[in-house]
């Protein structure tokens, strides 16, 4: 007997009573679609209003996907959203404290693979890795806090080691082309000085601790990158205390002051033998990985005076978080660098700028994205120092992270700089 086939039109043309009829947008996909609205649009609407969305996690928010990204585009609009929602902030911390008081475990802002609880279980090892699989927060023994950053970005690069290696060399030989001295700092992330901080299994541990191991064996060597590893824990040492914060991704003062020394010693070697350090004022400080576990926690900073010529303090305070870059001039002292020194540096910079004004005449400091925004103003920066040094976050070049490392931006910078040589 001949199958009859399916009807003529399509079925939510269909008579209700017929057996084949389904409605085109049933009342759960319509509530679905509204939903969906509201979620995108609130970002827009809010802006009319005047909200500004700010970042809670320590990166830059997610930008408007392009729509020449094929279908990454609607899958970027998940991540822009969720960004620029109105009072996010607010929102992490209600979920956080109703997590911990109601029901006495830590919010799971993001889920690690499989539901696993923050700092517990592993990625499926089979499909592509997510950055998203990943908890934002690794909480360690003793109450520490790692960002999630550290273990997420090793594992899902967004550039390769090789390709890492050879951006930075890069830029190595755009500023000695010109004639300048190039010095390059990486400030250890918080979970390479302290692993046995760390919980005894995490999302993430097995490809985070290998990349780890790899990054520090190869990139100082191939790139000439000062490791400041040892240093740290030699100034941990003699003051017998951490050398970076419990609660907090940013080393201490401690590691601003021994950036600082390095720094100096590979400009003026011997130069900080006539340096004072002695303690001067303790303040609190918010310390950033608590608030993506919706919480508010402080913890107190004990700041330095440094005299240079071992007599009168010469540091300065000057809040930035470096987009807008800043500049600090000191008179010459003994102990002091006296070549102008243009910086690129981040969030570990803001614990050492102080140290920076009290040991060099001429220094200014811009954010690492400001090279990739505008390479060529960026250069016309660089191009004002005869010593041009560069300061990054391990996890952000691990990663691949900087949008500096692309190619066409040390050209663009490296022009500049040829353009304005040094000698």
């Amino acid at each position: 007997m001949r199958s009859p086939g399916l009807p003529p039109v399509h079925e939510a043309w269909l008579p209700r009573e017929h057996p084949l009829h389904r409605p085109r947008h049933g009342r759960r996909q319509l509530v679905a679609l509204v939903c969906a609205l509201v979620f995108f649009s609130a970002p827009l609407s809010s802006w009319l209003f005047g909200a500004r969305p700010e970042p809670v996690e320590n990166r830059p928010l997610a930008e408007f996907p392009s729509v020449t990204e094929g279908f990454g585009f609607f899958t970027g609009l998940g991540a822009w959203a969720t960004d620029h929602l109105p009072f996010r902030e607010q929102a992490v911390r209600a979920v956080g404290a109703i997590s911990r008081e109601v029901f006495g475990e830590p919010a799971p802002v993001h889920g690690s693979a499989h539901g696993s609880p923050i700092g517990a279980g592993r990625p499926d090892p089979d499909p592509p890795l997510d950055e998203n699989l990943f908890p934002p927060v690794v909480e360690g023994r003793g109450g520490w806090l790692f960002l999630g950053h550290d273990v997420s970005y090793r594992c899902v690069p967004k550039r390769g080691l090789d390709e890492v290696i050879a951006g930075l060399r890069r830029w190595r030989s755009a500023v000695e082309d010109s004639g300048r001295e190039f010095q390059l700092i990486i400030a250890p992330d918080k979970s390479t000085m302290y692993p046995d901080r760390l919980p005894a299994d995490y999302a993430g541990e097995e490809c985070s601790t290998a990349e780890r191991a790899e990054f520090w064996n190869r990139v100082p060597r191939a790139t000439g990158a000062i490791d400041m590893r040892g240093p740290l824990r030699e100034a941990e040492r003699r003051g017998g205390r951490p050398i970076y914060h419990d609660v907090d991704t940013h080393w201490t003062h401690e590691g601003g002051i021994e950036m600082a020394r390095l720094l100096a010693e590979r400009l003026r070697p011997g130069s900080t033998a006539s340096w004072r350090v002695t303690p001067s004022r303790t303040y609190p400080h918010s310390a950033d990985i608590p608030e993506l576990l919706g919480q508010q926690r402080t913890v107190p900073i004990q700041a330095y005076a440094l005299a240079p010529d071992g007599g009168a303090d010469n540091t300065r305070f000057r809040p930035s978080d470096f987009h807008e870059p800043l500049r600090l001039r000191s008179d010459a002292r003994p102990g002091m660098n006296t070549r102008p020194v243009r910086m690129v540096g981040d969030s570990f910079s803001q614990f050492a700028s102080p140290y920076l004004a009290a040991t060099n005449t001429d220094i200014a400091i811009t954010h690492p994205d400001n090279l990739a925004l505008d390479p060529r103003s960026a250069g016309r920066f660089l191009a004002e120092g005869e010593v041009v040094a560069f300061e990054l976050s391990e996890r952000f070049v691990a990663g691949g992270r900087y949008p500096m490392l692309d190619a066409e931006v040390a050209e663009q910078v490296g022009e500049v700089l040829a353009q304005h040589p040094v000698g």
